[in-house]
């Protein structure tokens, strides 16, 4: 079995825009996936190396402005930083750029990525809409039976 690693992206202080976050807080909270590490990895970027290289598995969970309705959840498996959706919200160059220098350095783990639809980056806001507040839930359920499967 693969080490696996439940990596939260996100900025809680951009209201929908940290589902991410909320989704690993939420499931370290509820002790799902025992063995499963989840991490809140705030706003990505390079800092967030050293994970890609101690877990054969990183599942990846963060918000994307993609034109679904918001709370649309998606599961993708991305190889490249150009198989990312095209607008993976504030972060999306930190993330897309530790992609590629994974893949530079022959050190990729198996990627998966959850995305939550949001509908617009919110200005400074601790609130969640209710669709993504009812999304949390059901991505850390997506998520495990996700984990659970590939056991």
């Amino acid at each position: 079995m693969k080490k696996t690693l439940i990596l939260g992206i996100g900025n809680l202080l951009m209201g929908d825009e940290g589902i991410g976050v909320h989704v690993a807080k939420h499931m370290e909270e509820e002790k799902s996936l025992p063995g499963v590490d989840k991490v809140d990895g705030g706003t990505g970027g390079f800092h967030l190396l050293e994970y890609f290289h101690d877990y054969g598995r990183v599942i990846l969970v963060d918000a994307t402005i993609d034109g679904q309705p918001p709370g649309t959840i998606r599961m993708l498996k991305p190889k490249y930083s150009s198989d990312y959706p095209p607008t993976l919200t504030a972060h999306d160059i930190g993330l897309k750029d530790l992609l590629d220098a994974l893949y530079l350095m022959d050190r990729q783990p198996e990627i998966v990525l959850f995305t939550v639809s949001i509908e617009k980056l919110d200005k400074v806001s601790l609130d969640l809409s209710p669709e993504i507040r009812d999304a949390i839930g059901k991505t850390a359920k997506m998520v495990t039976d996700f984990v659970k499967a590939e056991m």
